[in-house]
């Protein structure tokens, strides 16, 4: 499942409240949220707050950060300054296996816009805006259902280059704020200084749609499913090796067998709970495990975005996770050290582990790549991909031992993954004619973020576009290459003569 893609089916475990009324409409407009939903009350921020706690409610964005607390910061900051607030709807999705926002906004959007509203209200918020990823099939949906209502404040929909940071917070306020959508190069709180510097509470789509539910059953019915410490349900993107690729409704607390059962899954020898800066979990761990914030912490992984990825059988792990560290770290911003500078060189170390030319030191390169960035960088980006990296090495073992004693592991890769369809093939790519190439390294000298030199002296570097800031030092190196026999390519093809 990946951006551009038609929405995947929608399936259930239990009752659906998300998902209610999914089996008679295609899209609930406003006349069929109501008969499915009815009325929703105005709340005051105390009774807000209240709800809010009473009910658990964690953000469904990745980080899990309590909601109260979140709604508490923005009411002290906005209090301190006398300013006024603002709410923001993070629907940008930027997670290419992730689907449950944009099902969502497509087929269920005045949930998200009561949630928000609900929230203006209470806040006597100025704005609200809603970030959506450009070109995506539940824009449409949002702008229609806008029309079909009137909200408590203006109300307006930014839009989002579909890349895998644009679900940043402080990438989403500076889009917001018509700066380039990149995370800022210092960690700053949107509860104090949001939209227009404003106190901003920002929040994932699923979040306000969750809110909008508790609204109306009340904290006592809202916990008629789920467990203790964490009522309600839950949204799950399940895709890998699943017959049936999915976006799940499931009360919190669901055993991952029961999931992966009702879409067709094949488990093979791992699980990857959380998505792209989430965990592995090996077979064994991931047989047992129920999809909770607790259950999963447990298990030694990260509930995340709710995204579940089987690998199924026939894949190698190590050449999967190669895939997808490369595509995280041309996906960076690269502006601040961690970024630029270290997750290339991850990339470089899992794709020699994968591929078999790090030699017996190779576990080791990954664990030192990993921690140079592992609570450096300006935002999450670095730490998250950095605990992929460990995690995929931590999960597979067996594999990793093939690896490094037996050339590999025997299998190819089926990109069971998924990654965006453009991924790497409208960027620059280096390309090498070892025709012409006499291993002078002098490439590796112009560009040592990207290229290192093999066992032999020869280039080695990841098969994937060259990251926009490193373009100029690509074309040194390709400059400074006296056989000029590196070249920088537009298509991805290799060059003539080249081996892949």
């Amino acid at each position: 499942m990946t951006g551009g893609e038609a929405v995947p089916i929608v399936q259930r475990i239990g009752p659906g409240r998300l998902t209610a009324g999914f089996e008679r409409y295609p899209r609930l407009d406003l006349r069929a949220h109501q008969s499915i939903h009815g009325g929703l009350r105005q709340l005051s921020l105390q009774e807000l707050v209240e709800l809010a706690q009473g009910i658990r409610l964690r953000g469904r964005g990745g980080a899990g950060f309590p909601f109260v607390r979140k709604l508490r910061a923005v009411v002290d900051a906005a209090r301190v300054r006398d300013a006024e607030r603002v709410v923001v709807v993070n629907a940008t999705e930027g997670e290419p296996a992730s689907w449950k926002d944009k099902v969502l906004l497509a087929r269920a959007p005045h949930l998200v816009l009561d949630g928000a509203a609900v929230t203006a209200a209470a806040l006597r918020a100025a704005e609200i805006v809603i970030g959506v990823a450009a070109g995506e099939s539940d824009l449409d949906s949002l702008v229609a259902a806008l029309a079909e209502r009137r909200m408590p404040v203006p109300t307006r929909v930014v839009t989002m280059p579909a890349r895998f940071i644009s679900g940043e917070s402080g990438a989403l306020v500076r889009g917001a704020n018509g700066e380039i959508p990149i995370p800022p190069g210092r960690k700053v709180r949107a509860s104090e200084s949001g939209v227009d510097g404003l106190p901003t509470l920002l929040s994932n789509a699923e979040t306000y749609a969750q809110l909008a539910l508790a609204a109306r059953l009340g904290v006592g019915g809202y916990a008629q499913v789920g467990t203790a410490r964490q009522p309600g349900t839950v949204l799950l993107s399940v895709g890998g090796s699943a017959r049936y690729p999915s976006v799940v409704e499931a009360p919190a607390g669901v055993l991952l067998t029961e999931v992966l059962r009702l879409c067709r899954a094949n488990l093979g020898p791992g699980v990857l709970i959380g998505g792209y800066h989430g965990a592995w979990l090996a077979r064994p761990v991931a047989k047992q495990v129920e999809l909770s914030w607790d259950g999963l912490v447990a298990a030694g992984g990260t509930f995340g975005a709710g995204i579940v990825l089987p690998l199924g059988e026939g894949t190698c792990p190590l050449g999967e996770a190669a895939r997808v560290v490369r595509y995280l770290a041309g996906q960076s911003a690269g502006q601040c050290g961690p970024c630029r500078l270290g997750l290339p060189d991850l990339a470089g170390a899992v794709a020699a582990l994968a591929d078999g030319s790090g030699g017996a030191g190779a576990l080791d390169t990954i664990r030192a790549a990993a921690g140079a960035v592992r609570g450096r960088g300006a935002c999450s980006h670095p730490d998250g991909t950095a605990r992929f990296a460990l995690s995929t090495v931590e999960a597979f073992p067996v594999d990793v031992a093939a690896h490094l004693d037996h050339d590999g592991c025997g299998q190819g890769v089926r990109g069971v993954l998924p990654l965006p369809p453009a991924q790497g093939d409208h960027g620059r790519r280096l390309a090498v004619d070892w025709a012409r190439c006499d291993g002078h390294g002098l490439c590796a000298h112009a560009l040592p973020e990207l290229i290192r030199l093999d066992g032999n002296g020869f280039p080695s570097f990841p098969d994937a576009s060259v990251p926009t800031w490193l373009e100029p030092g690509a074309r040194k190196a390709v400059n400074v290459c006296p056989a000029l026999a590196l070249r920088l390519t537009r298509s991805g093809r290799p060059a003539r003569g080249s081996r892949r």
